[in-house]
């Protein structure tokens, strides 16, 4: 054995402090949004181990500080899982700064723990979208590596021939990124419009709608369908319901 062999192994380090950040936090545990959790904190409504605390990038332990928001403790709520049908119009967002109306309209009404949309659909496209309030289902189901197909019908202002399906299939680079689909099909047309369904496994902003465009197709309407093996159904515009256990297999939960 050589004199390095014998010389004992550090532990390796990130860099990285443990826990997460108090506002994130406060969204983890299911009280409101990071945004939200920032006001919170500033205004000195938030303590951590009987300390006020106005930082709220400070490092917090869910497993074993106790963090209390205007005299009441904050624990983890319940795991809520929604399939919701967005109406075109809406903003997928919880704070809108140019105050426009948002997803969160249609759970109005509704015995809800604070829940976050699990990625996005643009202001003008509608069609399936997931909220939730657990952190690593919806971390999973957006993560790349995952590879969740998403499925979209897509109306556009023109009926394709055969070599324009196979430009789009062939992708195209639009300020710097490369933007390809998992399948482009046309499934009907009718005078000067068309349906395509589009497949992708992967969610750059605005992806469809910059992809047609760098072709120069006009999108009418952009609704999605599917989630992997998760379908929208029938479910009606605008409303939202709990995920059942058997829908939640179908996404891996």
């Amino acid at each position: 054995m050589t004199k390095q062999d014998m010389t004992p192994r550090q532990p390796r380090t990130t860099g990285k402090p443990a826990g997460v950040s108090l506002n994130r936090a406060l969204s983890k545990l299911g009280l409101c949004s990071r945004t939200q959790a920032e006001v919170l904190i500033a205004e000195g409504r938030v303590r951590v181990g009987g300390k006020v605390v106005r930082n709220a990038s400070l490092r917090v332990d869910l497993n074993r500080d106790r963090i209390v928001v205007d005299d009441r403790p904050v624990v983890a709520e319940r795991k809520v899982y929604l399939i919701l049908n967005k109406p075109r119009g809406l903003v997928t967002t919880r704070d809108d700064p140019q105050q426009r109306d948002t997803v969160y309209a249609c759970l109005e009404g509704l015995d809800l723990p604070f829940v976050s949309p699990v990625g996005r659909l643009d202001k003008a496209s509608e069609g399936l979208l997931l909220m939730t309030n657990d952190t690593q289902f919806a971390n999973r189901l957006m993560d790349p590596a995952s590879h969740m197909p998403k499925t979209y019908h897509v109306q556009i202002g023109t009926v394709p021939d055969a070599a324009m399906l196979a430009r789009l299939r062939a992708g195209v680079t639009v300020d710097g990124e490369t933007l390809t689909t998992n399948a482009i099909e046309l499934l009907r047309s009718g005078g000067r419009t068309a349906w395509l369904e589009i497949v992708l496994d992967e969610g750059r902003n605005r992806h469809i709608r910059r992809l047609l465009a760098a072709h120069d197709i006009e999108v009418l309407r952009l609704i999605r369908i599917a989630i992997g093996r998760l379908q929208l159904g029938d479910l009606a515009k605008g409303t939202a319901r709990h995920l059942t256990p058997e829908e939640l297999v179908l996404l891996g939960g």
